[in-house]
């Protein structure tokens, strides 16, 4: 029952938070705990689990009987890496926030619990209809945290996220009905059940662009992107940590869920326009945030350039690009999660995040000054830190499936160092600016949450086999599927 405790676990410690935050301070610290007993399941989970076997410490119970449909629940590799990410990033995220106050604690620090309870819901379900509440019950917490921890124009930002995901989501669960009537006999909702249906290739062309427009948006793939430059700007910094981090992921992971082995032959017929469209956004997410002054966009389209090259990569239909993909979901939420800190943690000593407003922040930071430039360099993909190893399959995968388009994405290595070392010049180097005067180095909590992020980036990038190993048996099985 280890994978309902997983569901279950960050929603109880949501409602503790609630229950007994309410002196100051209290609920970031039962939040801590409860993130971290989370933590410590996903490591026993993950030490016991066997990435040969399949889906694993899986549980079935009745919730529609008479419609076929259970709340059921398993744990493969792919499913075992995003509960690695998810329960190593929303400690670090809760410990990020010890420098700061927030009016309403409890329910601030409960929202990011049930958020957590939500994704892990989504990367374990085994009945697409129960993937779908969890895909939607992920949305309600981060647009709680944005609409009212956010910034200024919080309200019409966050009301165009919502509209546009929710749009997205709607062509999704007409996909989920649709393919749930073709089942025969007493129809059912169960992946294995969607995975055998043999569909015509128009049923396909039609189910690909439904759930293909849903992931899309999730992601953001262009030109599905214009909410998330603007949410994770107005977004309070754990609630873009999120988004970035983790829930983006819910998108790639749909893809490779739900879209790839149910519509092989629509992914055939139409995977080439959703890879051009990947690319396309690798090229122009990059060249965007190449012109940005503030440093959060500008990671905000960093992130929708690395998460067109993961799409890219699933619709590879490759070995190496699915394998790149899941990887770089990995190496991209530890450095997404770091750099956006780094950000939050200049913008709270100088009260700004323009690159024309800063400089010379390293003469006062040295610590600082290191774990920004590894989170960074992991983040353009140097060898041996965590980004390479990821870019490196995803590229290998494009250019399996058509050398030209491979040599566009490969692009994004050039690019991404070009607006990366341009913010990181910018902003550390050069003459002090009078916002860097009185700036000083890490303290200790600060440090506690960037130390465990670098570890990951030199892990990745030294033995990526670790986790490669991990997701190589569910990701041949799901190619066999796929390719018939």
């Amino acid at each position: 029952m280890y994978t309902l405790l997983l569901i279950v676990l960050p929603a109880l410690a949501a409602l503790l938070t609630l229950g007994l935050g309410g002196r100051p301070g209290h609920a970031r610290q039962i939040a801590l705990a409860g993130a971290l007993a989370e933590l410590i399941v996903a490591v026993v989970v993950w030490t016991q689990f066997d990435p040969a076997q399949g889906f694993q410490f899986g549980f079935a119970f009745d919730w529609i009987a008479s419609a076929g449909i259970s709340f059921s629940a398993g744990i493969d590799g792919i499913s075992m890496l995003l509960i690695v990410l998810t329960t190593f990033l929303v400690p670090l995220i809760v410990l990020s926030t010890f420098g700061h106050s927030y009016s309403k604690e409890a329910s601030f620090y409960a929202l990011i619990l049930f958020m957590e309870s939500a994704l892990v819901g989504v990367f374990v379900a085994t009945d697409a209809f129960l993937f779908y509440l969890f895909f939607e019950a992920a949305l309600i917490p981060v647009y709680f945290l944005a609409a009212i921890w956010g910034g200024e124009n919080r309200i019409r930002i966050t009301f165009k996220f919502f509209l546009y995901t929710l749009f997205g989501s709607l062509f999704m669960l007409v996909a989920l009905v649709y393919l749930y009537f073709q089942t025969p006999g007493q129809h059912s909702s169960a992946l294995t059940a969607l995975y055998a249906l043999n569909l015509s290739p128009a049923a396909q062309g039609w189910v690909f662009w439904a759930f293909f427009l849903a992931f899309a948006i999730k992601m953001p793939v262009f030109p599905f992107h214009t909410w998330q430059p603007d949410t994770y700007t107005e977004s309070p910094t754990p609630a873009t940590m999120l988004l970035a981090g983790i829930m983006l992921k819910m998108g790639v992971y749909g893809l490779i869920r739900l879209l790839l082995p149910i519509a092989p032959v629509g992914l055939a017929e139409w995977g080439w326009v959703a890879i051009v469209l990947s690319v396309t956004g690798i090229v122009y997410g990059s060249i965007i945030a190449i012109q940005q002054r503030d440093m959060k966009r500008l990671i905000a389209y960093s992130s929708f350039a690395h998460v067109g090259l993961m799409a890219a990569g699933v619709f590879s239909n490759t070995l190496n690009g699915l394998q790149g993909a899941l990887i770089q979901m990995l190496a991209h939420g530890i450095n997404v999660v770091g750099l956006f800190f780094i950000v939050e943690i200049i913008f709270s000593r100088t009260k700004t995040r323009y690159l024309d407003h800063l400089g010379g922040i390293t003469q006062r930071t040295p610590h600082l000054t290191v774990y920004f430039m590894i989170l960074l360099l992991g983040s353009v993909a140097l060898p041996l830190t965590s980004g390479f190893v990821g870019e490196f399959l995803l590229l290998a995968g494009v250019f399996e499936h058509n050398p030209w388009l491979g040599a566009v994405a490969g692009l994004t290595i050039i690019l991404g160092a070009v607006y990366m070392l341009r913010m990181f010049q910018k902003a550390m180097f050069g003459p002090r600016s009078q916002a860097a005067e009185t700036f000083r180095d890490l303290s200790l909590s600060e440090r506690a949450v960037l130390v465990p992020l670098v570890i990951m980036v030199f892990w990745i990038g030294l033995y990526p086999a670790t986790f490669l190993k991990l997701t190589e048996p569910a990701v041949s099985q799901l190619l066999r599927i796929v390719n018939g």
